[in-house]
């Protein structure tokens, strides 16, 4: 493990896309301090879960983590809003940052939307759609097929691929493969096409069947393009 790169650049034309290592190999953890980290997570995630059981209102927690989420991840996109605006209705919210603001609202709704689709829906490119097309109602992107899974490459940072800070691999169906045959991603449709992937783990929760709005997290779904579409 201590050996192993996490993948490379490849000149793609005028760019450089980064493209990761297969991860499906025997793996040796002999790291005694690593092993004593993970077993100090897992035994923190127990204790998390055994706090929500008495926290008074859970719907109210998320919540908070779903803003936080919200503002956190919105900044991968240039967005300057914080916490304390998210919470301002937008009246109040100086004109020049309104449009930030607005993006971490679309963020928000879109998570829930999601989460309540759960109810009536299966996890399918349907339901995935119609999140993306929320996060992109009335602000930046808005224009740029809402609501369709990407069909061209992406890149984050900068004013266009030449100078991005990152851009991922132009496809991604061999790595898609790779976590599949090493258990982290399963295929849920079972069709010859238009194949969805699933993180496994999950899949595992979900079918336990809590009713727990705790456990009804929306997880990374990814399509058989290798195309990321939420999570």
């Amino acid at each position: 493990m201590k050996h192993f790169q996490a993948g490379r650049l490849v000149r793609q034309a005028h760019y450089q896309s980064f493209q990761p290592n297969p991860i499906n190999r025997a793996w040796v953890v002999d790291d005694m301090a690593l092993l004593h980290l993970l077993g100090q997570a897992d035994r923190e995630l127990g204790r998390l879960d055994m706090y929500s059981e008495y926290i008074p209102n859970i719907d109210l927690f998320i919540r908070m983590h779903v803003l936080k989420e919200a503002t956190q991840s919105s900044r991968i996109e240039g967005t300057q809003t914080n916490m304390e605006e998210a919470l301002l209705e937008k009246e109040d919210v100086a004109p020049e940052r309104r449009d930030d603001w607005e993006e971490v609202q679309n963020y928000v709704a879109a998570m829930n939307e999601a989460v309540d689709g759960l109810q009536a829906l299966p996890f399918s490119a349907r339901l995935m759609r119609a999140a993306h097309k929320t996060l992109l109602q009335g602000v930046r992107g808005k224009n740029k097929h809402p609501g369709e899974f990407r069909r061209s490459q992406n890149w984050i940072g900068g004013a266009s691929i030449a100078d991005a800070v990152f851009v991922p691999p132009a496809s991604a169906y061999k790595l898609i493969a790779d976590l599949e045959r090493f258990g982290i991603l399963k295929e849920i449709t079972g069709a010859r096409r238009g194949k969805m992937y699933m993180f496994d783990a999950y899949l595992s929760l979900f079918k336990l069947g809590t009713g727990s709005r705790a456990h009804q997290v929306v997880p990374g779904l990814y399509s058989a393009q290798g195309l990321k579409i939420c999570g």
